[in-house]
């Protein structure tokens, strides 16, 4: 039986709260779902009787267009999904003795904050005391002697034949058993079955781009031809690199394997020889990509002319009749609203060896494309896009469109996709 636990609780403390779970590892890293959760409590605590619609979620939270259809897009519907899923996750463990739980019913975005129900603990009755009896003592008959010999003689063999077992399992367990392991299934596990396969775990290299500079008086790339090798410092990389890497690591986990992190000027030949590679980061920063073999079909290139020149764009080799040739992000004039990445599985320097490539022009995209490697639901769908057994992965190129508002990648597209 449950109790539930009684306390006084106020707005303070459910927002106590709240802060508590955007803190926890759970919520770590995924800042859309924390600015999620952040805005659903103030509407729910605030404005408890108004309606919360997805309309609205979505352009105050994610700064959506005056044009956004729930009907359409079902993003705000995924996002409280995840949610629900990581308010979970929470509850399972960090936030086990926690005394508010919160949760988001099903077909609400309103928030419950609810005390947490303990089990009831037995209480102990107190017990009478009672003069102990009288003892009187009887002799014992002969019969009854000898049956309580007999017994005590039986026991004795048990404990013996009881030893002997105990020793015999005990040689036994000392030899190493192998464990059995259940491989992981699902449109993730299918995805990644080329870096699942085997002993050795796949590195991940991201990008960390040689510069000329400091932060307090201004940085710029690194030019060989003008700039002395003496100054340049590549410990910089960007923030959707960083959180590329803890979901990659998060994917992996789930899946029950590790990756091993290196960044991109520490990137050797012998580890692309002898490990499947994942590259986070596109060629202008990633410059290891450039010592392998790449993608063929949407390839990295700077703008040659006209008033985009020098932007790093994403051109398409075989455009299809419905297609652009050349894709680029946001002008950087203007707020940073779209990007585009590549996501491309391609064979490996060595014997049975892949390189997995998730760039975009921009850090955002290059976020946005390892977020859509990791959701189940987006995978799904690319390995439709798939032509051939769904048994096994071939290599292919994809390109995505990532949809990015202050900073944040909220949704991903895909575009287009080559087998090669």
């Amino acid at each position: 039986m449950a109790v539930t636990r009684t306390f006084a609780a106020g707005p303070e403390q459910f927002f106590q709260q709240i802060d508590q779970i955007i803190k926890s590892h759970s919520l770590r890293g995924s800042e859309s779902l924390c600015k999620l959760l952040q805005y659903l409590a103030k509407q729910s605590l605030y404005h408890p009787d108004a309606p919360l619609k997805e309309y609205q979620i979505a352009t105050e939270v994610y700064g959506r267009h005056a044009d956004f259809d729930p009907q359409s897009d079902s993003t705000i519907r995924v996002q409280a999904g995840r949610l629900r899923l990581k308010l979970a996750e929470y509850y399972a463990g960090e936030g086990a003795t926690d005394p508010i739980v919160v949760r988001i019913p099903k077909g609400s975005y309103h928030l419950v904050f609810e005390p947490r129900q303990i089990p009831a603990q037995p209480q102990a009755v107190p017990s009478r005391e009672i003069p102990p009896p009288a003892l009187v003592v009887a002799p014992v008959p002969a019969q009854w002697r000898i049956a309580v010999i007999g017994l005590v003689a039986c026991l004795i063999v048990a404990l013996v034949m009881l030893g002997s077992l105990l020793w015999t399992h005990k040689q036994a367990d000392a030899a190493p058993t192998p464990i059995s392991v259940r491989p992981a299934s699902g449109p993730l596990a299918q995805f990644w079955r080329p870096f699942l396969l085997g002993a050795e775990e796949p590195w991940v290299i991201f990008s960390n781009a040689a510069f000329i500079g400091r932060p307090e008086t201004g940085m710029r790339y690194y030019n060989s031809r003008q700039d002395s090798k003496a100054t340049v410092y590549d410990h910089y990389t960007g923030v959707g690199e960083v959180l590329a890497v803890h979901s990659l690591d998060d994917v992996f986990a789930s899946l029950g394997r590790k990756i091993r992190v290196k960044r991109g000027s520490l990137f050797s030949l012998d580890d692309a020889n002898d490990a499947n590679l994942i590259f986070v980061g596109s060629p202008s920063e990633n410059l290891s990509l450039l010592d392998i073999p790449g993608t063929q079909e949407f390839v990295f290139q700077r703008v040659a002319s006209g008033v985009r020149k020098g932007d790093l764009s994403i051109v398409s080799r075989h455009p299809k009749p419905s297609e652009v040739s050349s894709y680029l992000a946001s002008p950087s004039s203007a707020p940073l609203t779209e990007d585009y990445a590549v996501i491309g599985l391609v064979p490996g320097m060595g014997p049975g060896r892949y390189v997995m490539i998730l760039a975009g022009t921009t850090t955002f995209g290059t976020q946005g494309a390892v977020d859509f490697v990791s959701r189940p639901d987006a995978v799904e769908k690319l390995l439709q896009e798939m032509p051939g057994s769904t048994s096994e992965m071939k290599p292919f190129e994809a390109l995505v469109r990532v949809k990015i508002a202050r900073g944040v990648p909220l949704d991903t597209e895909l575009v287009a996709v080559r087998p090669r």
